[in-house]
This record gives structure tokens, C-alpha cells and sequence, in this order.
């Protein structure tokens, strides 16, 4: 497996002898000083070049940087939007182990790409093209202390989200509750959990990604009680691991909100648990809603 300082020489040595790339720029995880190093980062490259469709013609071009083990086209995915006059990449898993993520980018994609996510460094530059691009910084990347109204807008969307898993429940559709397990339910815990780790250890903290990094932030208990939300495919293990996050999410809204002066009342909680219940033991023949609330 190639060293990091070799595979950065062949990026560079790449760059400087070739007219059309004009500067060079790396972002992802090896720039981010908070991220633990392993052997299986990548290497995120953008070739700041003067056009792209010679690149793109030539596939031939990227054999320089070492055997493959097999790759991707990004942009000629028709799964995704792509510009490829401006950005066209390679993703490339090398025999060697190594992985490198590379793109050519004209100049006006660089700047507006940089502005969007400020995680990068700046490698190599011939002309001094990128002394427009703004400063980087990590703070886009760390968990800032919520408006109220943000703090009950995730509220809201978590206890709105729960009515999606039972319904589908209710209709034998697993993996439409699953999904929205993932998509609504966990999202929103997950932001509640980065939230109450801020009122444990300060604001403006890197939580990982995916949240990874929780797990030495969190009480154990929260940790483990979020673990116990990812479901089996069952009709009966998801209707769990969905009652489990509302008493999580439950208990932390409560301690974030004490936490950070806020005013939360636990009637959504109770109002939509109720309702939840009744879903679940609804007959699946049921021809009309009679719920009641307490």
C-alpha cells in the first residue's frame, strides 16, 4: 500500500506537469482535524483545470496513478445531476488499497464548491487562482446550540414522522416503515442526541459522521437505548424499536430543553403515543377510526 506521502507526490507530481490543471485542492476527512485517520480514507483530489472535455475524452488519462481495482463514473450516473463541462470525476479503488475520489473542475465550479463546503486545503496552485476562495473553516461541519424554533420544529417533525412508520405498519408495508424510520425518526433523534451532547460538553463540536463520535459523548445508556431504535424487518421488532425512540426522544427533548431554557410541554408525547398504541392493535379490516383521547 502506497504512503500518504507518495500518493500526495503523485497527486502533485501529476498536476505540475500538466498545462491544463491549474491548481490543486483536497477536502473530506484528511483535512478535517477532528477526524481519526485510518487506512481506509480516501483521498478527495479537485483538479482546478482549464476545461474538462479533453479529460473526459481521454480514458486513458488516469492510468498514471496506479493500478485499479475497479471504479466509478459519478457523473455519468443518470441516477444524479451532473454538469460535466464544469466537474467530471473518477472514483478509483486502487489494487494497493488506496482509494482516490478525484474530480476536474473548471474555475468558477472550484470557487462555488469551496463557498459551499469550507473543509478544504488548498495544495498547489500555479497562478494564484484560488486567492478568491474564502477562508476554510470547520464550523460547517459542527453542532451549533439550536434557535427554539428549530429546537421545536425537530419536535414536531419527529412526533409527525411517527404517524408514517404506523400507518405502514398498520398496512404490512415494512420497508415503507423502515424507510421512514430512517428518513424521519432517526433524523430527528439523532439531531436531539447531537443537541444534548452540546448542553454535556459545549457547543461547537464535531459529532462525527453519522454521528459516530456520540458514542464517547453520550451517557451510555442514551447510546445503547439509540442502538436499540435500528429494527429487524419485522412487523413486530419495528412497531418496538419505534415506541423505544419515542421514549428516548421523549426523555431527551426534556433534559435539552431544561438544558437550554426552553419550554416544551409532553403532550405531543402523549397525544401521538396514545395514538400509536391504538394503530397498532387497529384490526387490519377496519373500516373507520374511533380514537379518543384521554
Amino acid at each position: 500500500m502506497r504512503t500518504e506521502q507518495e500518493m500526495f507526490s503523485m497527486i502533485l507530481d501529476a498536476a505540475k506537469a500538466d498545462g491544463r490543471i491549474r491548481a490543486v485542492y483536497m477536502n473530506g476527512s484528511r483535512v478535517n482535524p477532528e477526524a481519526k485517520h485510518d487506512i481506509f480514507q480516501d483521498y478527495d483530489i479537485a483538479y482546478v483545470v482549464t476545461e474538462t472535455e479533453s479529460f473526459r475524452e481521454d480514458r486513458t488519462w488516469i492510468d498514471r496513478f496506479g493500478e485499479r481495482l475497479y471504479m466509478q463514473y459519478p457523473e455519468e450516473n443518470s441516477e444524479y445531476p451532473s454538469d460535466v463541462a464544469n466537474c467530471y470525476g473518477w472514483l478509483i479503488q486502487f489494487a494497493d488499497g488506496n482509494r482516490l475520489d478525484l474530480h476536474v473542475q473548471t474555475l468558477s465550479w472550484s470557487l462555488r464548491a469551496m463557498e459551499e463546503d469550507r473543509m478544504f486545503r488548498i495544495l498547489y496552485d500555479k497562478d494564484g487562482c484560488l486567492a478568491k476562495a474564502p477562508e476554510p473553516a470547520a464550523e460547517f461541519y459542527r453542532v451549533k446550540r439550536p434557535e427554539e424554533s428549530r429546537f421545536l420544529s425537530v419536535c414536531n417533525e419527529f412526533w409527525w414522522c411517527t404517524n408514517n412508520v404506523a400507518k405502514g405498519l398498520w398496512r404490512g408495508q415494512l420497508l415503507f416503515a423502515q424507510t421512514h424510520m430512517e428518513i424521519g425518526i432517526r433524523k430527528m433523534l439523532l439531531q436531539m442526541m447531537k443537541w444534548y451532547a452540546g448542553t454535556l460538553h459545549g457547543f461547537d463540536y464535531s459529532a462525527g459522521k453519522c454521528g459516530d463520535a456520540l458514542k464517547d459523548l453520550l451517557p451510555a445508556d442514551i447510546w445503547n437505548g439509540y442502538l436499540e431504535t435500528f429494527a429487524a424487518c419485522t412487523e413486530e421488532d419495528i412497531w418496538r424499536a419505534l415506541f423505544k425512540a419515542g421514549e428516548l426522544f421523549t426523555e431527551l427533548t426534556k433534559r435539552t430543553a431544561k438544558a437550554l431554557g426552553f419550554t416544551v410541554t409532553d403532550e405531543y408525547d402523549r397525544r401521538v403515543t396514545s395514538f400509536l398504541k391504538y394503530t397498532k392493535d387497529l384490526p387490519r379490516n377496519a373500516k373507520t377510526l374511533d380514537f379518543h383521547i384521554d
